[in-house]
């Protein structure tokens, strides 16, 4: 069901979400955190099928901001989503326009779960510094996507820069399988030691950079970044070792081959993973992810100035 509230305020909303409780039994019980998304217009309902995905794992009250123009006459609209149109969730979408277009805390306070998390998620737009914007300071944990950025890799230094604990970014979620995956060949790999790392990926691919600041940072070795072509994602990761080099390559951005010297080559599932995924696994923590902080905030800068990253 949705409840379209053209020309509002966030005390009306309040008061029509109670309103709908009380009618139709709508709860809050078991919401387990809040869920802020500050995205444009058009991609709005994007980000909300993905939230509501994850909001199957993880019950919350999903808030949408919808930026619009200054230049637009002063008015919030609104929309109220249960049921079937909410996932596990209740989405409040908040049209902003003219003087509105700005704000954010001051529209969402009265609409946040008490004692409830707050996770804060934007979709398009990295913000130069999350954890200083409005939204950043209220959150526990806040999330951004460098790989929708015009110049991820521009994005991911400038997130190093202003790290702090509670960032964490989508790029670094979609690595999770392939540093499963490696760590297992590492650990393989025994006493014969990894001197150097070729990471090959899309030149417009952020995980493909921070896959190689972790390998940087892990390993204490060189490591290559061989930039292809735009869209195709992460394709390959080489280690070159004394006994022969370890392969983990990915043609088709589904399956990926190992090869290994004296082994038969595996075949393994690697298929890129989708928004809600990554969306939800991110939630599942609340705390500060010192792996992405160390990587993002040394590793990445050591990898990109190292001699021999290539275009």
């Amino acid at each position: 069901m949705i409840v379209d509230l053209p020309d509002t305020t966030t005390s009306k909303v309040s008061k029509e979400i109670v309103a709908m409780r009380e009618k139709g039994g709508v709860v809050t019980l078991g919401r387990v955190l809040t869920l802020v998304v500050d995205t444009e217009p058009d991609f709005v309902e994007e980000a909300i099928a993905a939230a509501n995905e994850a909001s199957r794992e993880h019950p919350c009250r999903i808030i949408v901001l919808a930026g619009g123009s200054p230049a637009d006459q002063t008015r919030l609209d609104a929309e109220i989503r249960v049921g079937g149109d909410a996932g596990a969730s209740e989405v409040i979408v908040l049209y902003r326009h003219g003087e509105l277009a700005g704000e954010s805390v001051s529209l969402v306070s009265a609409l946040l779960l008490p004692d409830a998390p707050i996770v804060v998620w934007w979709p398009h737009g990295v913000p130069g510094d999350p954890a200083q914007t409005p939204l950043g300071c209220i959150a526990h944990r806040r999330i951004t996507d460098a790989a929708t950025e015009p110049d991820p890799k521009r994005a991911l230094l400038a997130l190093g820069q202003a790290y702090a604990d509670g960032d964490t970014d989508l790029s670094w979620t979609r690595l999770t399988n392939w540093r499963i995956q490696l760590a297992a060949v590492l650990d393989e790999a025994g006493a014969d030691p990894v001197t150097a790392v070729t990471v090959a990926g899309a030149s417009d691919s952020a995980s493909t950079f921070l896959l190689a600041a972790w390998l940087k940072h892990a390993l204490k070795v060189p490591v290559k970044i061989i930039e292809g072509e735009p869209g195709t994602g992460i394709g390959s990761v080489v280690f070159e070792r004394d006994g022969g080099n370890v392969e983990l390559f990915r043609p088709d951005q589904i399956t990926a081959y190992l090869t290994q010297p004296g082994q038969p080559e595996q075949q393994i599932s690697l298929p890129r993973r989708n928004l809600r995924d990554c969306l939800a696994e991110e939630l599942r923590r609340l705390d500060p992810d010192e792996v992405y902080g160390e990587v993002l905030t040394q590793g990445l800068a050591a990898c990109l100035s190292q001699e021999g990253a290539t275009a």
